[in-house]
């Protein structure tokens, strides 16, 4: 088992949500199109970052060559963090989302 935890400040997030060359390069379609359609876009990108973040932690010591735009994070029907690995849903991994107004924390536990 591995974990991988990650704490962000919104702010920093807050100038790349106009910016659709820096969203491309880091998030999905998908998680970009999820946070942009929130009233508080730069917290979801925030916590999307985070999550990729934990989750690329805790799976760096088993895929030496695992980049943070090969994870992406999706809402299953319930709401709940799910994370893929190029494009392929990863079950070998849980990840909690945490935020406030001016921070997101993420974990991630690999098993």
């Amino acid at each position: 088992m591995n974990i991988g935890i990650d704490i962000e400040e919104v702010k920093r997030f807050d100038k790349y949500v106009k910016d659709k060359t820096y969203l491309e390069r880091i998030f999905s379609k998908e998680e970009i199109l999820y946070s942009l359609a929130k009233k508080n876009a730069a917290q979801y990108l925030t916590a999307r970052f985070a999550a990729k973040e934990a989750v690329w932690k805790a799976l760096s010591s088993k895929n030496k060559k695992l980049i943070i735009t090969d994870i992406s994070v999706r809402n299953d029907k319930d709401g709940k963090p799910q994370v893929y690995v190029k494009n392929k849903k990863y079950n070998k991994i849980n990840i909690s989302l945490s935020h406030t107004k001016k921070y997101v924390a993420a974990v991630a536990i690999a098993f």
